[in-house]
């Protein structure tokens, strides 16, 4: 695998993109497959960037990890949610983190909970066989693919929900 550094020419977003060879990234590239994650721009190019050549095993210094400011400081997490036991995030990945987390719990609020029915009520929509509403619930990782193998779109929620029978 190789890692570059990549930027939209449309708004000069800076993002990371890895690929199994230069040939790949131009592949890529050339199909139009490449978009900029912060904008959606196909502008995308190699960024200029440093190589990441390692120090000695003598000369490595000691890591620190940096303290998130206070009000970024990551909100409790409800029971039984993983938590990043990882190094530090940056500020700017937390207050993503927590954006896109308040995006789906609005999102939530005009959604009905289907439970481990999910898969299942999906799939009568995407068929015709009920109203299309927006739906939530549960579905194993191959319910979840073979939905999309169907062509049903799908997405997973960023933030583990509680189902209704379970919270307090």
């Amino acid at each position: 695998m190789i890692v570059f550094d990549l930027a939209c020419r449309a708004a000069g977003h800076r993002f990371e993109g890895w690929f199994s060879s230069s040939d790949d990234f131009d592949r890529q590239q050339a199909s139009g497959l490449l978009a900029c994650p912060l904008c959606g721009s196909a502008d995308v190019a190699k960024a200029v960037m440093a190589p990441n050549v390692g120090r000695k095993g003598n000369q490595r210094p000691e890591p620190v990890r940096a303290a998130a400011p206070e009000s970024l400081a990551p909100a409790p997490t409800p029971a039984g949610a993983l938590t990043n036991t990882g190094p530090a995030l940056p500020p700017e990945a937390i207050a993503m983190f927590r954006a896109m987390a308040a995006a789906q719990a609005e999102a939530l609020k005009s959604s009905r909970w289907v439970g481990d029915r999910f898969a299942d009520q999906a799939r009568a929509m995407h068929y015709g066989e009920r109203d299309h509403e927006p739906i939530h619930g549960q579905a194993t990782a191959d319910e979840a693919r073979d939905l999309i193998e169907e062509g049903i779109a799908v997405a997973p929620l960023l933030v583990p929900v509680i189902p209704p029978d379970q919270a307090n």
